[in-house]
């Protein structure tokens, strides 16, 4: 696991589902499979990392113009 630096931009998982038009449980599912990782905070919530949601959304719009 990488070690998580103080600048880093965390998100929720509404935030997230919010920037991909999609239900929050969706993106927990993602992070279940494997398809995003998450960050658990010390109440055991659920963040993201926003510039591995901003990769994951660029190659989502990528693969959506091909």
């Amino acid at each position: 696991m990488k070690a998580m630096t103080d600048d880093e931009e965390l998100l929720t998982p509404a935030e997230v589902a919010k920037l991909f038009r999609v239900d929050p449980k969706t993106v927990t599912r993602w992070a279940k499979s494997g398809k995003l990782s998450s960050i658990r905070t010390l109440g055991g919530h659920r963040r993201y990392r926003a510039t591995e949601v901003q990769n994951l959304l660029e190659g989502q719009r990528r693969n959506a113009n091909e």
